[in-house]
This record gives C-alpha cells, structure tokens and sequence, in this order.
C-alpha cells in the first residue's frame, strides 16, 4: 500500500504545481463566477403583466402600480413595473393566465391565480398591493382608533393562492440546474480521465515505467496514478462548486434557486468521484495498449465516444427526467453517473432510487478497476507496436 500513496503522492505534487492545471482551475472557477453574474449585469428592468377582475378592480389595479420593492430587481439594478390588464371576469382572467398572456391575475382583489408559479419578485409585488388594500378596508369598515391600527393590520391574512399548473418558474429552474450539473459533470470528468491515460502512456513512451516497475507492482503504478490525478480533479471540483455557490449567494440569486440546490450539489461530487473511477480505470488501462502519443486515438477514441454518449444522452432528456429512456438509463453504469444526478436535480427521483443507482455504479467501478489493472498489467510492458485488447485480455 505504501507503493500506492508514493505514487498518488508524486502525481499530486507534480501535476498540482503545473501551470497549466492551476491556470485552468482558476479560469474555470472565474467563469462560474462571471455566469452567476452575468443576469445582474446584462438585464434590464423586469415588466410584469398582472390581469385583474371581479371586484375592486380599480383600487387593486392603482395599489399594483404603486408598489416600489425595496430591493433592486434580480435581473437588473432597475424596480420592476406592473403592466395592469382588465378583464370582464375570472374566466377570460383564468384562461389568459393559462395561455401565457398575463404573468398572473388577481381576482376579487383576494386571489392570485398563477401558471404553477411566479417569481419571488412579482409575488411581493402582488401580496405588499393586497394587503395594503385589504388593511384599508379592514381599518375603514373597523372604523378603530390609532392604538389598534397596529393590531388591525396585523390580522391581515397572506393573498390565497391558486394554480392552473405545476410549478413551471421552479420546473423551469429545475432543468436548467440539471443541465448544469450534467455539463459540469462531463468536463471535470473528461480532462482528468484523458490526464490519466495521456500519463499512463508518457510514462511508457520514455521507459519510465520500467524503472518504476522494478520496485512497484502495475496494480500500484495505476492506482496511485488514478488515485493522485483523482484528488486534484477533486480539488478542482470543490474549488469551482464553491466559486459558484458563493458567487449565486452574493449576486442574489441564492434565493430563487429551488429547494434542495445545496444537496443536489453535494451529491453531485459523489456522483463525480463514481464516475471518474470507472472512466480513469478504463482509461489507463486503454493508455497501457500503446507506447506513443500519436497512436493514443485508436484506443482512447471509443472511451471518449462513451462519455460524450452518456453526456449527451443526460443532456438532451434533462427535459424530460420521467421518460423511459431517462429512467432505465439513470440505472445502467456508466450512462447512471450522469443521468441520475440529472434527474436528481430536477427532484423526479426518491432517495432509494438514487442510493440503488449509487451501488450499481459501485459494482461497475469495482469490475472497471479489475478490468482496468489486467489489461494494464499484461500491457504495460510490451514496447514497440500497439497491443490489441484481445490480446492483454487473454495474457
């Protein structure tokens, strides 16, 4: 074991001092930070089309736009304006809130109807107008004195809301946050794991690895090598999920962000730490077939081709998480280390599933490193012409 950690060892202090790792760990991590931004600095001032009907039309219509939030939009550094529409009654209001006309309608003055939801904004917006009104109707008609305004006002209720669909602002959000985490997942995937097998063959193209090999066993040489690129993708990883965070924290855009994001996020390093061990092993072990750089693509080219499958399969039905190709994928290894995390994002999944997805991938990553160290073990020693994968399998 000792082999083991000198190498993992050696792999974290040389490559994690390399110019070119910590300049794209810093470019990366400024680029997640400039994306957590970039709505604040590019947008402009947020409209909102609230319809109105029923009764007290007109005085829930003159409180709408009189409404100035305390804080800045989240779009922009401009307040957001209400755009009233009129309509002749809660039907017509119900059905242009359900084709996309209107943002949301406020009916009789005491209910919000929404197309599943509407933003933290526009919903401030809307509750401060309500019960503006509705203190001043409760004060005139209570007709009560300075010393129970207070207590009055207090009694106010919260608006009573009602939807004509699911939650479309935080779905929305949903899918865009699994689309991230998939895009996340396959580049801090794929640099480590061609690291891996571009190493495996440099060391073999100078004849290091015989040096190496008089005093360590492949299964060593590998591991630690896996084991060491590992940590500094790992380290990589936290480095940009923190810029991120932070960066959504401080733009503001921390709270708009659905429940259990945190999460998500946290079970993504794991998801990555599973994949990264079944591509890294496979990927050494394809790199040990040849002895020079330019005959890397015939072995590595259908490894590559697996990722960028399992990345754009993930992609492409992160809109739709329930679909059968989505959940029978999510559980079959290696396409699982993107497509549950992506479906996990979108909340379309119970623990269980993912914990059961979790040990498969497990299972795979145990016989991928078994795999990976047979055939590294049979081909690393072999110079000269490439070794055909049949042939390291055989012995």
């Amino acid at each position: 074991m000792n082999g083991l950690f000198l190498v993992a060892r050696r792999e974290v202090l040389v490559r994690g001092r390399t110019k070119g790792y910590l300049i794209s760990m810093l470019i990366s991590a400024a680029a997640v930070v400039v994306l957590a931004f970039l709505p604040k600095l590019l947008g402009g001032p947020d409209e909102y089309k609230v319809g109105v009907a029923g009764t007290d039309t007109a005085v829930i219509s003159q409180a709408l736009t009189s409404v100035k939030p305390s804080s800045p939009s989240l779009t922009g550094d401009a307040q957001a304006t209400v755009k009233i529409t009129e309509f002749p009654d809660e039907a017509a209001a119900r059905a242009a809130v359900a084709d996309g006309e209107i943002d949301a309608a406020v009916v009789n003055g005491d209910t919000l109807i929404t197309d599943g939801g509407v933003s933290s904004e526009l919903s401030l917006i809307i509750d401060t107008a309500y019960k503006q009104v509705a203190s001043s109707k409760a004060l005139a008609a209570a007709n009560l004195p300075p010393d129970q305004v207070s207590q009055a006002l207090a009694s106010v209720p919260d608006i009573r809301q009602e939807s004509v669909g699911e939650d479309a602002e935080e779905a929305g959000a949903r899918q865009a946050i699994a689309s991230i985490v998939v895009i996340f997942l396959f580049f801090m995937l794929m640099y480590p794991v061609m690291f891996v097998a571009m190493g495996v063959i440099e060391e073999k193209s100078s004849r290091i690895v015989e040096i190496l090999l008089s005093t360590l066993r492949p299964w060593q040489l590998l591991g630690g090598k896996i084991i060491g690129l590992g940590i500094l993708g790992l380290i990589n990883v936290l480095v940009i999920a923190a810029a991120g965070l932070a960066a959504a924290s401080a733009s503001g855009v921390m709270p708009d962000l659905p429940p259990g994001t945190i999460s998500t996020v946290v079970a993504t390093l794991g998801w990555w730490m599973l994949g990264y061990a079944f591509f890294a092993a496979l990927a050494g072990a394809l790199g040990s077939l040849v002895s020079r750089q330019e005959d890397s693509n015939s072995t590595i080219t259908p490894l590559t081709m697996l990722m960028i499958a399992c990345y754009l399969v993930a992609l492409f039905t992160a809109g739709t998480p329930k679909s059968t190709l989505a959940v029978t994928l999510s559980y079959v290894p290696p396409f699982s280390a993107m497509m549950m995390p992506m479906r996990s994002a979108t909340g379309s999944v119970e623990w269980w599933e993912q914990v059961l997805s979790a040990l498969i991938l497990a299972a795979a990553v145990v016989g991928a490193l078994a795999l990976g160290a047979r055939i590294y073990r049979r081909a690393v020693w072999r110079m000269g012409s490439r070794v055909k994968l049949m042939e390291a399998l055989k012995g």
